[in-house]
């Protein structure tokens, strides 16, 4: 079964695989970051995905119906 290829879910999970690598990379000892660094980057990670979500939508909806009519 195939799907349609979804931008801002895709733009989601590159960044909370980000926030992921930041916190394990602080885990390991390679770097050192605060808590409160997983806040905004998740949190705008997740507000941007939202929004080309709905870009998305919008512009694949104007596409059907431009192709229905006549």
């Amino acid at each position: 079964m195939r799907r349609e290829f979804g931008p801002g879910r895709l733009l989601a999970g590159v960044v909370l695989m980000v926030t992921a690598v930041v916190y394990f990379g602080d885990a390991g000892g390679a770097w050192s970051t605060p808590w409160f660094v997983a806040i905004p980057l998740v949190l705008g990670g997740l507000c941007l995905a939202g929004a080309v979500g709905t870009v998305t939508h919008s512009v694949r909806r104007r596409r059907a119906q431009n192709s229905a009519r006549p």
